[in-house]
């Protein structure tokens, strides 16, 4: 029996998104990422660094296991047709794209604040499926994943995650550097 790779996927980050939630509001390091890292945007791009980087490593293990048949898993196919994840992947951006230009997730409210951030994990998930094949948009070759060519989704996905990372981290250093200074009037 066959587990669609996407069912795992699916659960997988369902739990882990709520992991995350979980240890941001319940727990001593979620207090801490509270003190050290302010809501908007830093927080929500850290959160969406996060997601990012623990998808893009499940996917990669799901593949894996799944080209080397360990375990019950196999790919998702409809009609006889392979459908890559990235796939899912780009619905999961127009989704949070769109909410993005409803407003979804910009007020005060608890309740917003809570959509903010699944939104901003949703992104890291989505933009880690969709990068993880890069090499498939690039080369239009489903063979590209494994390939040589397949180390082009590797670096995209290390130049995008850089890119979170220094959103989420770096953005208090270029406020610092873009803030104004006061300079000694002479006398």
């Amino acid at each position: 029996m066959h587990i669609a790779g996407s069912w795992i996927l699916l659960v997988f980050l369902t739990l882990a998104t709520a992991l995350i939630l979980l240890v941001l509001h319940l727990t001593k390091a979620g207090q801490i990422i509270h003190q050290q890292i302010p809501d908007r945007p830093q927080r929500r791009l850290f959160l969406a660094s996060v997601s990012f980087f623990i998808t893009f490593l499940a996917v990669r293990l799901l593949v894996a296991s799944i080209t080397h048949h360990i375990g019950p898993f196999g790919y998702v196919e409809m009609g006889g047709r392979h459908i890559h994840h990235l796939v899912w992947g780009i619905l999961l951006l127009l989704l949070c794209g769109y909410a993005e230009l409803a407003d979804v997730g910009t007020g005060d409210a608890s309740l917003s604040i809570l959509l903010s951030r699944l939104l901003a994990l949703s992104y890291g998930i989505g933009a880690a499926l969709t990068l993880d094949e890069f090499a498939l948009w690039l080369n239009l070759d489903a063979a590209a994943y494994w390939s040589h060519e397949g180390r082009e989704s590797i670096d995209a996905i290390v130049l995008f995650g850089a890119l979170l990372s220094i959103g989420a981290w770096g953005a208090p250093l270029f406020r610092w550097i873009a803030r104004p200074r006061h300079r000694a009037q002479p006398n």
